[in-house]
């Protein structure tokens, strides 16, 4: 029987990937400041399309190598944490005068689809993320488990984009976010290096276990 503890943290994944400050979530609240909520809840919801698709291939992926074996595993969680900390890090060191484009201003729906799937950054987001939570059940994930960790990410995605809709129809928000935005971004960061150190240690310790 799937853990309760297994299926949190691929809500906490899903919830996470959708919320974290990125390219997405840039031209979100840029589409917000300059259309309002609604634009950018049909943005959202088109962009939900490329969230399922990358976070399935993603858990897929997570999924096949913990049928291999543990310690391809916790090479796999290490290399995840790597690349969390080289996000985190980006995001750290983001200049105060980034901006993003208004994207989807005209076609939020299909704009967010098109985002959500043709981002290069979606798939190694979502494995990075999945893999750094997921990795320390190693064995104890199965293939016949997957659709509830396909359903539980999904919840998580949409708890995000829930919030996300509030916020961006906020006028204190959306003034906050155009002053404060990089700050908003780095503190997310430090979440990134945050999860990729744990990662790094779960894997690191596997490893010393299985040559023990």
């Amino acid at each position: 029987m799937i853990s309760l503890s297994l299926l949190f943290a691929t809500f906490l994944a899903g919830f996470i990937y959708t919320i974290a400050p990125g390219p997405a979530f840039l031209a979100l609240f840029t589409l917000g400041a300059a259309k309002g909520r609604r634009p950018g809840a049909w943005f959202m919801t088109g962009h939900l399309v490329g969230d399922v698709t990358w976070s399935v291939a993603a858990l897929a992926a997570i999924v096949g190598v913990s049928q291999i074996g543990p310690v391809l595993f916790d090479i796999l969680g290490i290399c995840c944490g790597v690349y969390l900390i080289y996000m985190g890090v980006r995001a750290i060191t983001m200049r105060k005068d980034g901006k993003a484009a208004v994207i989807g201003a005209d076609r939020p729906l299909l704009n967010g689809v098109l985002f959500g799937l043709t981002n290069p950054k979606s798939y190694p987001v979502a494995f990075a993320t999945f893999g750094a939570l997921v990795a320390p059940y190693g064995s104890a994930i199965t293939w016949g488990e997957t659709p509830a960790l396909i359903a539980s990410a999904f919840l998580g995605f949409v708890a995000a984009d829930l919030i996300l809709f509030v916020a961006i129809g906020l006028t204190p928000v959306r003034r906050f976010f155009a002053r404060y935005g990089v700050w908003v971004t780095r503190v997310v960061g430090v979440a990134f290096v945050g999860f990729g150190a744990k990662s790094l240690f779960d894997g690191a310790r596997g490893l010393v276990s299985a040559r023990g």
